[in-house]
């Protein structure tokens, strides 16, 4: 579970409601009409944009924004390493590895199977693409919501605003009637800058780990197949870490270090 997303989208709702409530009587800041208005018309614009099936997919990807699913680089390449040296030994051996991310599952298997390289990394790099793009139609539906919010509670004002102008009449309803039109506006920007952008901006990042990760499983997968050394393979995996954790304890340069 990713504590940053929960907490920051929590943040921004206390502070909102904090101030809303120290301001007054929180009730006057509830107007269905208004959040009619605001989120029927992103969502509406949002299936005008996509097609249904990427906007309901789309709630399978943001899930991604709560979870760390994807193992980090620094803790695949000793598990991939130590593959290394198991296949060394036995490349039937890989069978019986318990491996928990599917990926990389998927690549050892091919090893196993006796799959060409070439044909393993062909088709990794197929896979690769096909997660990347997945991210990124989530990513863009994320987005169009976030830009639509903020245009309907606009249009949600400007409703308000025709309908306050009709009753100019009555003094007393104009200031009720500017509060409520101006509702539709709140609703839209907090809608867009706290939970449709910002996820969406989270989506990209953990797709890019996500990526990161199947690349270092990629490279790793593809030295195995090609029989070489576990301390090339681990040189080569550790080119996809900032310099500070490539020697990090438990290492195959660590240890090497320390036999010398």
């Amino acid at each position: 579970m990713d504590i940053a997303t929960i907490a920051g989208i929590a943040l921004c709702i206390v502070l909102v409601c904090a101030t809303i409530v120290m301001g007054g009587d929180p009730i006057m800041f509830i107007n269905i009409p208004s959040a009619c208005v605001v989120i029927g018309g992103a969502v509406g614009a949002t299936l005008v944009r996509n097609p249904l099936a990427s906007v309901i997919g789309t709630f399978s990807v943001v899930g991604k924004a709560f979870t760390t699913k994807a193992p980090l680089p620094d803790q695949l390449i000793p598990q991939v390493v130590e593959m290394a040296k198991t296949a060394r030994k036995d490349l039937l051996a890989l069978e019986k590895v318990e491996i928990d991310y599917g990926f990389l599952a998927k690549g050892i298997g091919m090893c196993v199977d006796g799959v060409k390289s070439d044909t393993i990394r062909a088709i990794l790099e197929t896979d690769m693409r096909a997660t990347s793009n997945r991210h990124k139609r989530g990513q863009e539906v994320l987005e169009g919501m976030g830009q639509a919010a903020p245009a309907f509670g606009m249009i949600g004002t400007l409703i308000g605003l025709v309908q306050m102008l009709a009753t100019l009449e009555d003094p007393s309803a104009i200031g009720p009637a500017m509060a409520v039109a101006l509702l539709t506006t709140l609703y839209g920007a907090l809608i867009s800058n706290v939970v449709c952008l910002p996820l969406a901006d989270k989506l990209k990042v953990r797709s890019s780990e996500e990526v990161l990760s199947m690349m270092v499983c990629l490279e790793g997968v593809i030295g195995i197949a090609q029989g070489s050394n576990p301390s090339s393979i681990d040189q080569q995996l550790k080119g996809f870490l900032a310099p500070k954790l490539r020697n990090a304890p438990g290492s195959a340069t660590d240890e090497k270090e320390k036999s010398e």
